[in-house]
């Protein structure tokens, strides 16, 4: 058993060595590179990624990378491509083959059978003189000095930095598109990711009821009305005109200072400066909104007028805390 600090140097060193290849990187990033990003923008097909072993599953991470973020991009498998997988490839794809060495035995034969399609040849490579750099139209140079592991064999570095690399053009590709929020939340409906960019406050007030009262109702009114929404609070409005809001703390307040509270309205109690979202604003504003303040309501208006009231628990349910 390895002692603690051998454990921890050893982390602290593989984290090191992969750093550092990164940082190589910045190195390598040249006209071919931006040859690439221009030919992938202009083409009109799909980014084919392909790859063998390790490199086969980060071709699987930059295409889903590249999906999330516009562009269109498949895997393919090296060893199924000479298998009929081929036939994926259609006339204006652009093809990407990742390899450290760029002459295993699945290389060496997919490389010449792809350029006899005529279809773009990307090469992301850790040996540039190697077979499949010399088939390739376009090389990204990801090599680096030695792999993390003891007996630099196990792939560890040269897939940290072709993550890297795959990174890197995705983000290119992403910023010359220019893919925004919007564009990004069409792509990502689904799960918290996808909540923070398309939901509204509105669609969150919806859910809760209305709680309202007149400035002129009785305690004992107000204490029912924000009990039976369990919402926390209730909003004095006139004509739908958001006049202020009681909180369950604001009546707590008023209990410790009043023994005499049969004359107290809702007007008296109410705070007349709350804090406001319009409808049509994120869910994420609001959490920042009530984050902020300290608070756990927030109204929602609609033009200026009372539409709803979301609570923080409200956020916490849809996962945008």
């Amino acid at each position: 058993m390895k002692s603690k600090k051998y454990i921890i140097e050893s982390a602290v060193s593989t984290l090191k060595l992969e750093s550092d290849a990164i940082l190589n990187l910045t190195n390598h990033i040249n006209d071919d590179f931006v040859n690439v990003v221009q030919a992938i923008l202009n083409s009109k097909g799909r980014v084919i990624v392909t790859g063998i072993g390790k490199s086969a599953i980060i071709a699987q991470k930059i295409v889903a990378t590249f999906n999330s973020t516009g562009t269109p991009a498949i895997f393919m498998h090296a060893a199924d491509a000479v298998h009929g997988d081929l036939g994926m490839i259609q006339r204006d794809d652009i093809v990407m083959c990742l390899s450290k060495s760029g002459n295993t035995p699945e290389i060496k034969l997919l490389a010449p059978l792809l350029k006899q399609s005529n279809n773009l040849l990307i090469g992301m490579l850790g040996q540039i003189d190697s077979d499949l750099a010399k088939q390739a139209d376009f090389i990204l140079n990801a090599s680096v000095s030695k792999e993390a592991c003891p007996h630099n064999l196990a792939p560890t570095t040269s897939t940290t930095a072709q993550l890297a690399m795959g990174d890197a053009l995705a983000i290119c590709l992403l910023e010359s598109r220019d893919f925004n929020t919007n564009d990004f939340a069409k792509y990502h409906p689904g799960g918290s990711l996808g909540k923070r960019l398309y939901l509204k406050a509105g669609d969150l007030a919806l859910k809760n009821e209305k709680p309202s009262i007149l400035p002129n109702a009785a305690v004992k009114d107000v204490i029912i009305e924000i009990s039976k929404n369990r919402l926390g609070a209730v909003v004095v409005t006139e004509n739908n005109q958001i006049l202020g809001i009681i909180t369950d703390g604001d009546i707590r307040r008023m209990l410790e200072n009043h023994t005499n509270i049969e004359n107290i309205t809702a007007a008296d109690l109410m705070n007349t400066n709350p804090k406001q979202i319009d409808k049509d604003e994120l869910a994420l504003l609001a959490l920042e909104i009530i984050k902020a303040n300290n608070i756990t309501q927030l109204l929602v208006t609609n033009s200026g007028m009372y539409y709803g009231l979301i609570h923080m628990h409200d956020l916490l349910q849809e996962g945008i805390i």
